[in-house]
């Protein structure tokens, strides 16, 4: 059987409220530290996966400030928070056609602004029209408030409640005091948790993801290729994609299940493990609400018992033998979207997470999550 294509390199630019830097430069930096991560100059790239945020300068011109020439793979990857697995995964299947030998994907964004809150990074520059008007003066508008309607329906099926999505900020807060790179390494108590302003109820601001500028890019190669470079490759042992785009209306699943459920073993299956065997999960965490879905419906517990599962105080770093959100995730470490999860499932599957770092670190599970709950991408990694 041949050997799965392997992570090679990562390179993660400053991050968090770093201004004056456009998202392509962000890029372009990513890129040069993942090469050289990986003891490879940008010249030997024969692929390049961009993929955008936020910010309208991300494009596939990047290749001209890498000064990197005949590529033969070069695209744009736009699905939200399932972007860097999404790219991950053509990159893999490009390596296995034999299509490319040496791919990086990068993801940069700059939404930061010093004369603008962060929120307002997120917030709608126009108005909706139409029937999505009338949606929107009810107080639908915008990711908070459509994630909060998913968190209550949860509520209302499983008794699910506020203090256990706190406990899930608390956990992730503790975790990211071990991450040099984290915005929020401050302790963090429930109390706290409870005691922040609410965004959209039931969710509370410390419930609620960070906005950061920066850029990561990895690089993907073959498995042979992979054995003469710098660092201990990752290998890419399984993904998967699911799209089931629950409509918000009764007598769907959305708020009830993700499409995690169907990508996550399904990543498993090609992985040839199953959930018993992952040490580490490194979960896309736009909100707490997301974190806990996703560990019911990988499968980490129980439909409905995410909640009495987190509030027990098993996502607190050394209190049980599944390591989650190991370097803060995006509640509390960066917000660089599905790159966040990658970087620190990278960095833990090497063993190089310093004071954080995982001991059952064999089997690293990586989750995206796309719209509202629309979209979820899957990867299974393996040192």
């Amino acid at each position: 059987m041949t050997a799965a294509p392997a992570i090679v390199g990562l390179g993660i630019t400053e991050v968090g409220k770093v201004y004056d830097r456009t998202a392509r430069d962000f890029a372009a930096d990513a890129v040069r530290r993942a090469c050289a991560d990986a003891g490879i100059s940008t010249g030997e790239l024969d692929g390049l996966l961009v993929l955008p945020g936020l910010s309208d300068d991300l494009d596939l011109g990047l290749a001209e400030d890498l000064g990197v020439r005949d590529l033969k793979l070069l695209n744009e990857i736009r699905g939200d928070g399932t972007s860097a697995c999404t790219a991950i995964t053509f990159a893999c299947l490009a390596i296995g056609s034999g299509m490319a030998g040496m791919v990086a994907c990068v993801f940069a964004d700059a939404p930061l602004r010093r004369d603008r809150r962060a929120g307002a990074a997120y917030t709608p520059q126009e108005p909706p029209a139409g029937f999505d008007g009338l949606i929107a003066d009810a107080g639908l508008a915008g990711g908070h408030a459509q994630y909060a309607l998913a968190t209550r329906r949860h509520m209302a099926a499983f008794g699910t409640t506020s203090e256990q999505l706190g406990a899930i900020a608390v956990a992730q807060r503790a975790w990211a005091r071990g991450n040099p790179l984290a915005q929020q390494r401050d302790p963090m108590t429930l109390a706290d948790h409870q005691n922040s302003r609410l965004i959209a109820d039931p969710l509370r601001l410390l419930d609620c993801c960070l906005v950061s500028n920066g850029g990561i890019a990895v690089i993907v190669a073959s498995a042979s290729r992979a054995r003469a470079l710098a660092q201990p490759p990752v290998h890419v042992l399984g993904h998967a994609q699911s799209h089931p785009i629950h409509p918000e209306g009764r007598g769907s699943g959305f708020g009830l299940v993700s499409g995690a459920a169907r990508s996550g073993p399904a990543a498993l299956r090609m992985a040839g493990a199953t959930i018993e065997d992952v040490g580490v999960a490194e979960l896309y965490d736009c909100f707490t609400f997301a974190v806990l879905l996703t560990l019911e419906d990988y499968g980490f517990c129980a439909k409905g018992e995410g909640g009495p599962f987190v509030e027990e105080g098993r996502l607190l770093p050394g209190a049980g033998r599944l390591a989650v959100n190991t370097g803060g995730g995006q509640l509390s470490g960066y917000y660089l979207w599905g790159m966040t999860p990658v970087a620190e499932a990278v960095i833990q599957a090497r063993g190089a997470g310093g004071d954080r770092q995982a001991d059952d670190h064999e089997l690293v599970m990586v989750s995206g999550n796309g719209g509202v709950l629309h979209h979820h991408s899957t990867l299974v990694l393996g040192a």
